[in-house]
């Protein structure tokens, strides 16, 4: 087992309250900046989902489309003590589906979520100075340039490096063309907690530090920043993964926003499990449940059916949800 960098940031557990998503879900509906922010990304979301969903493998694929491995088709048999082809087909399609949105749906997102807040997409081929960046937003003398990662083990010890000798080296460029004098760089990761990190996005600090300690500002021990400088540009650098890239990007209310939208686009309103539902994911009658929603809560933007929908997706941004 690998030791621990001495520098390392103990992560504490992020917890989330279904009573504080309540508030933030009607805040939102009152507001009406925020409810078109709401209703404009939802159409986006739709648009996105239905023409990504047209295109994948559907019941008509022929099976070399969806590269299975044997092996695991056979571990997946033996688990689930098949007998008959026809059963394990049955699970074939909707695995490779899975496999295809996931890699569509962190590029849908940039593509729908940035502007709304402000930002703009970067066209970054590879091998170039904007090959680290995905975003950026310009304000006053900040060029606020970000890098998206669809969830919090996406990385591994050469790309940490990579992404830290891209900002040492072309900062400086970032900042001239874009006529300012500070950078603030942010390493976001789309879901997930610090706690459940892989931590190699923490080392992109490290290896900054470690490659020019006599550069900077702020030292990244124990904390999710640094920052240093670059000639006469100050260049700060910071891991924001989930809730705190959401909130980055267009404050405390932005997580509830884009979520509403993306259940409104995705989800139809309509009968829920009943209470007494038990699920084969053992805590998931805990994380769905809607105990602690009001028989006066009432909100436009969503349905009571799709209230469980919200705690379900908020559970991937916590370590823990409470009421």
């Amino acid at each position: 087992m690998a030791k621990r960098h001495p520098g390392l940031p103990r992560a504490s557990a992020t917890e989330l309250s279904r009573t504080e998503l309540l508030r933030q879900l009607q805040l939102i509906d009152n507001l009406e900046e925020s409810r078109q922010r709401v209703l404009s990304m939802e159409n986006l979301f739709r648009e996105k989902v239905e023409t990504h969903v047209s295109s994948l493998p559907s019941g008509d694929a022929q099976f070399h489309k969806f590269n299975t491995s044997p092996y695991v088709l056979l571990m997946h048999a033996r688990q689930k003590n098949y007998t008959k082809v026809s059963e394990i087909e049955s699970d074939i399609l909707p695995a490779k589906q899975f496999s295809s949105m996931e890699t569509s749906a962190g590029k849908m997102i940039e593509e729908v979520v940035l502007p709304i807040y402000g930002w703009s997409c970067v066209s970054s081929e590879m091998h170039t100075a904007n090959s680290a960046i995905d975003e950026k937003k310009t304000d006053e003398e900040v060029v606020h340039l970000a890098t998206l990662k669809s969830g919090p083990k996406c990385l591994n010890d050469e790309m940490s490096e990579n992404f830290a000798d891209a900002i040492l080296s072309h900062s400086g460029s970032w900042a001239s063309e874009e006529n300012v004098s500070r950078v603030d760089f942010t390493y976001g990761v789309l879901y997930g907690t610090r706690k459940i990190s892989n931590k190699k996005d923490w080392h992109i600090l490290r290896n900054i530090k470690d490659k020019r300690p006599d550069s900077v500002i702020v030292d990244p021990s124990n904390r999710w920043d640094c920052s240093f400088n670059n000639d006469a540009i100050e260049v700060s650098v910071s891991i924001r993964i989930g809730l705190d890239w959401w909130h980055h990007l267009g404050g405390e209310l932005c997580f509830v926003e884009v979520f509403t939208a993306l259940i409104r686009a995705c989800i139809s309103p309509g009968a829920s499990d009943h209470a007494d539902y038990q699920y084969i994911i053992s805590d998931l009658n805990e994380i769905v449940s809607a105990s602690v929603v009001r028989e006066s809560f009432n909100v436009s933007l969503l349905q009571r059916s799709q209230i469980p929908w919200l705690f379900l997706m908020a559970r991937h941004f916590c370590d823990q949800l409470i009421d």
